[in-house]
C-alpha cells in the first residue's frame, strides 16, 4: 500500500513537472477548423517539436498546404506536429469556416490539425501567435512558418516565400528532431 501511494505521488510529480515544461503560450485551448472540438496544445502535444503556420485558403501561397502535408507525413514518425492556424488577417481566407475547411481537407487533403480562423498579428493575435510574434516577429503575410522545439522555444521563423520543402527549413526541422 505504501509503495502504491509513493507511486501515485511520484506519478503526480512527474505529471506536474511535465505540464510545467509546457510554455504558457501553448497551454491554451483553441477550436479546430469547422469543428466543435477544442484542444489544449500542452495536453495533446506535450514536449513536442512543432511547425506552426498561419494559413489562408485564397492566397497565392495556398498551394503550400500540399508541401506542409508532405512535411507532416515525412516527420510525424520523428515526433513533429504541423499545426495550421487559419487566419483572415490578410483578407484571403474564406468567410465561411466550412469553405476554408473544404480547401484544406478536401482540395489539399491535409491531415494535420488546422485551427479555427483567428487573428495572428497585432493586439488581437491568438495567444500562440502573440508569443510567436513577440519571439520572432509577427507574420507579414500568410504561410509564415515557425519552428518550436520540444522545450517550447521558438527557434526559427520562415517567411511565406520559403516553401515547406526548402533545404533551410528542412535542416532546421532536423535540428529540433534530434
Amino acid at each position: 500500500m505504501h509503495k502504491a501511494i509513493i507511486g501515485v505521488l511520484g506519478l503526480a510529480g512527474w505529471i506536474s513537472q511535465s505540464s510545467m515544461a509546457c510554455p504558457d503560450f501553448l497551454n491554451t485551448e483553441m477550436r479546430k477548423l469547422a469543428s466543435t472540438e477544442v484542444i489544449n496544445f500542452c495536453e495533446i502535444y506535450p514536449n513536442t517539436p512543432l511547425l506552426i503556420v498561419n494559413t489562408a485558403s485564397n492566397c497565392g501561397y495556398t498551394h503550400q498546404l500540399a508541401g506542409l502535408e508532405q512535411v507532416h507525413q515525412r516527420y510525424q514518425s520523428d515526433g513533429l506536429v504541423v499545426i495550421g492556424f487559419s487566419s483572415d488577417d490578410f483578407f484571403q481566407e474564406e468567410d465561411n469556416e466550412e469553405d476554408a475547411a473544404e480547401v484544406c481537407f478536401d482540395k489539399y487533403e491535409v491531415t494535420f490539425p488546422v485551427m479555427a480562423t483567428s487573428s495572428v498579428r497585432g493586439e488581437n493575435a491568438n495567444p500562440v501567435f502573440k508569443a510567436l510574434g513577440d519571439a520572432k516577429g509577427y507574420p507579414r503575410w500568410n504561410f509564415s512558418k515557425y519552428i518550436v522545439n520540444a522545450e517550447g522555444e521558438v527557434v526559427a521563423k520562415f517567411h511565406s516565400d520559403i516553401t515547406p520543402n526548402s533545404p533551410k527549413l528542412r535542416a532546421t526541422l532536423a535540428s529540433v528532431l534530434k
